[in-house]
């Protein structure tokens, strides 16, 4: 082999060199996150969706929050007292500013509050804020919230509560405030370029903790395997929604690493029995037991996620140590369908988005046939899938596959948009389930809200109108370079990033 040297000048060499040093520093200016989709929402009173809620979580700020180990603390509200079982005051901050300069001033939360629990706003959150019956100001720095009744679940919704700027998203409107919103987060709105990502900069007069980096974007990758080339290639620094094949791969190239957390997000089946081909509670039960979560979870998740009987996670409150739900028996499973006759044949559509894992989708679609169902895989955008599944029940897909987090550690976040008639997530109108989450609202006595969900759980095992699959564990592809730590409640706030030395 030849080798061919070719002199070069010192100043050539410097030029080459810091060209380097400065792109690698402009590098380090953003930070570029892959999302699945982009958000379907950016007004953080509509959709509650991981796509929308990575995004505009960090343009505003909350009523409360979460610390990286689940705790309550505050952010928007300094302090908080209950002065009766039903009234709770809130002293607000009094040195936040909008990101047009305006204060965050008591009205605001006030505001905030009573739009998301507008039912002509029709908030698909209302579920988790509609035992608010009133947010008054009582002072320059406090708001006072009155619920119908006890609601022990109060704080932990209320960590969902962003505060939005009431003059001005009066004066805009709901659909401009949504296309450029205005917070007072710790980065702020630049740009959304439909379809392709969603730009932030760092707001310089954030009063809490800076964002280090001077940019982000949040960009829609749906394809998986674009995804990882992408953080790979160095295109982009963070990447979610990885499958573990995904996260072995990275585990062995230069530069990168998977990172994951156990979640508080169930996987779910949910069963549409509004619908005729499920009205049947025989064909309920044979899907159920044609499921087989454990290969699930070892065969597909190589066992980071783990099955579970019941609509919630060991960290949750509400969960029920020995609930034991409909077993796995593919025979009793086509023992039913076939006690059913010809109806047990009809075309049923599956409806997911491809923010979920399709294998775990084409795996209960196969199992479900091989007992003898005929069920059709409905694939479409996120905004699309969440627009299906929030229809009218007649009108919403037979069935879909769901992730569900209410970010809030507690039963009622999760059990009652789920289960409960007032919910726009719900199929259901049935009183003996919505008597027990009521009485679970109703009361602070953690004996009696436990003795109510075991009620709840034990109705889900025999009406199934959804089945409960895995608790899930989040898989991320991270850039080496960026300190960030995954938490249970997928949170990614990038003021808690940041560049290593």
């Amino acid at each position: 082999m030849s080798h061919f040297w070719k002199p070069v000048r010192k100043g050539a060499v410097a030029t080459v060199f810091l060209g380097a040093m400065s792109a690698q520093a402009v590098a380090l200016e953003t930070v570029v996150i892959d999302l699945v989709n982009e958000p379907s929402s950016l007004d953080p009173h509509v959709q509650w969706n991981p796509d929308s809620y990575a995004v505009y979580r960090n343009i505003f700020d909350n009523l409360l929050t979460r610390d990286d180990d689940g705790e309550i603390i505050p952010q928007v509200a300094t302090a908080w007292e209950y002065l009766s079982d039903t009234e709770i005051a809130f002293t607000i901050r009094t040195d936040i500013t909008f990101h047009d300069g305006t204060p965050l001033t008591a009205e605001d939360v006030a505001f905030s509050v009573e739009r998301i629990t507008d039912p002509d706003f029709g908030s698909p959150q209302l579920g988790q804020f509609n035992q608010i019956t009133a947010a008054e100001v009582t002072g320059d720095d406090t708001v006072v919230l009155t619920t119908a009744r006890p609601y022990p679940a109060l704080l932990a919704q209320l960590v969902k509560l962003s505060i939005v700027p009431a003059e001005h998203v009066q004066e805009v409107g709901d659909d401009a405030f949504n296309a450029a919103p205005l917070g007072s987060g710790p980065y702020v709105f630049d740009a959304w370029q439909r379809g392709v990502q969603v730009t932030l900069t760092r707001n310089d007069d954030y009063w809490g903790d800076a964002g280090p980096f001077e940019r982000a974007e949040f960009r829609a990758v749906p394809d998986a395997a674009t995804r990882v080339a992408n953080l790979q290639s160095g295109a982009s620094n963070l990447i979610v929604t990885i499958d573990p094949d995904m996260a072995m791969q990275l585990d062995m190239a230069a530069g990168v690493s998977p990172r994951s957390a156990l979640t508080e997000r169930v996987g779910f089946l949910r069963l549409n029995g509004a619908r005729e081909e499920l009205e049947d509670l025989r064909m309920r039960q044979a899907i159920a037991h044609a499921i087989d979560k454990e290969l699930i979870v070892e065969g597909l998740l190589a066992g980071f996620d783990r099955p579970v009987d019941q609509m919630l996670s060991p960290a949750h409150f509400g969960w029920i140590d020995g609930i034991e739900g409909l077993p796995y028996d593919p025979d009793t499973a086509r023992a039913l369908i076939e006690e059913i006759g010809e109806d047990a044949q009809r075309p049923m559509v599956f409806a997911t988005a491809p923010v979920f894992d399709q294998r775990i989708v084409q795996a209960l679609q196969q199992m479900l046939s091989e007992v003898g169902l005929n069920v059709s895989i409905e694939l479409s955008d996120m905004s699309s899938y969440l627009s299906r599944v929030q229809s009218d029940p007649e009108d919403a897909p037979h069935m879909n596959f769901g992730r569900w987090s209410c970010a809030c550690q507690d039963a009622d976040g999760v059990l009652h948009p789920l289960l409960h008639s007032s919910s726009s997530w719900s199929t259901l109108n049935d009183p003996e389930f919505d008597a027990p989450l009521e009485a679970a609202r109703e009361t602070l006595d953690e004996d009696e809200r436990l003795d109510a969900y075991r009620a709840v759980h034990e109705r889900v095992i025999a009406e199934v109108p959804l089945v409960p699959l895995y608790q899930a564990a989040i898989l991320y592809g991270v850039d080496d370079r960026l300190e960030w730590t995954p938490t249970p409640n997928e949170s990614m706030f990038l003021n808690r990033m940041g560049w290593s030395d």
